[in-house]
This record gives structure tokens, C-alpha cells and sequence, in this order.
């Protein structure tokens, strides 16, 4: 009998090694013959932007990244599943966010990372403002139409 794969979430200001969590990940379980990663940086918009300030609401963001997380794992057979958000002021080309999806295969791997981010642009509990390299502070950026028709696909 299989052990319940629980995922590995975690939202903090401090930046994540992605090796270090390929590693931990691949260690964790037996059959695993692909793992996916993902990891989203603070784009800097052509040299216009310095940093995106993170937020998020605590307990419920950590809350509905596990729950998207155990939906992947249960959808595509994943072996292992580690999802990191940061917070706080990011600067540009920094990491924001990192998705790995361990499977037995490639596709269920990938279809796994797919399904998390896009359901987490569109569900967790971020905000991002952004602050230009000339000093100014921007409004906090709008959801996307493109996100929800990405998240769409997978209903």
C-alpha cells in the first residue's frame, strides 16, 4: 500500500535554491522518472521596473496552495509536488515563484506544474504592485483575462 503524497508548501520572503529542492524532492520517493520545474522571476518590463512588491493573506494563501497542490498530485499521479511563493519587495530577474512536479513520466510531470501555476495565478491570495526604476510606485496589477482562460482549460 502507497503512502498519501502530501505536497511541500511554503510562502516566505527569503529566496529558494532550486537545485536544493530538485534534490530534496527527488529523494523523497520511489518510481519517480521525471521531475518538472518551474520558477517564475520578477520580469523587469524592458528595463522599466525595479522590483513587484509581494502580498498575500497569510494562512489562506499557504491554505489554498495546498489544496490546488493535492488536486494536481491526485489529477496526474504525482510522486511529489513542492510549490514556493515569496513575498515582500522582489527585485528584477529575482525569484518569485517555483513549481516542482515529480512523476513517473514526463507528461504527468509537466501537465502537474502546468495545472499548479495556472490555477495559482488565478486562486491564491497574491497581490503584486509594481515600483519603476525611476522611483515610481505603480497600482497594484490586475488580474488577466489570458490567466483565467489558462486555468480554464483544465475545468
Amino acid at each position: 500500500m502507497s503512502s498519501k503524497v502530501e505536497p511541500d508548501i511554503r510562502v516566505q520572503r527569503e529566496d529558494y535554491d532550486l537545485q536544493a529542492e530538485v534534490d530534496r524532492l527527488s529523494t523523497r520517493a520511489s518510481g519517480i522518472g521525471a521531475i518538472v520545474t518551474f520558477s517564475g522571476l520578477c520580469r523587469d518590463e524592458g528595463g522599466r521596473l525595479a522590483a513587484l512588491e509581494l502580498e498575500h493573506y497569510p494562512g489562506m494563501a499557504e491554505a489554498e496552495m495546498s489544496r490546488i497542490a493535492s488536486l494536481a498530485i491526485e489529477r496526474f499521479g504525482l510522486l511529489g509536488l513542492t510549490a514556493i511563493h515569496r513575498y515582500g519587495k522582489i527585485g528584477a530577474r529575482e525569484n518569485i515563484v517555483l513549481v516542482v512536479a515529480a512523476a513517473p513520466h514526463r507528461q504527468a510531470a509537466f501537465d502537474g506544474a502546468n495545472f499548479v501555476m495556472d490555477y495559482l495565478k488565478t486562486a491564491a491570495p497574491f497581490w503584486k504592485k509594481e515600483h519603476g526604476k525611476d522611483g515610481a510606485t505603480g497600482e497594484w496589477v490586475a488580474a488577466r483575462d489570458a490567466d483565467d482562460a489558462a486555468r480554464d482549460k483544465w475545468k
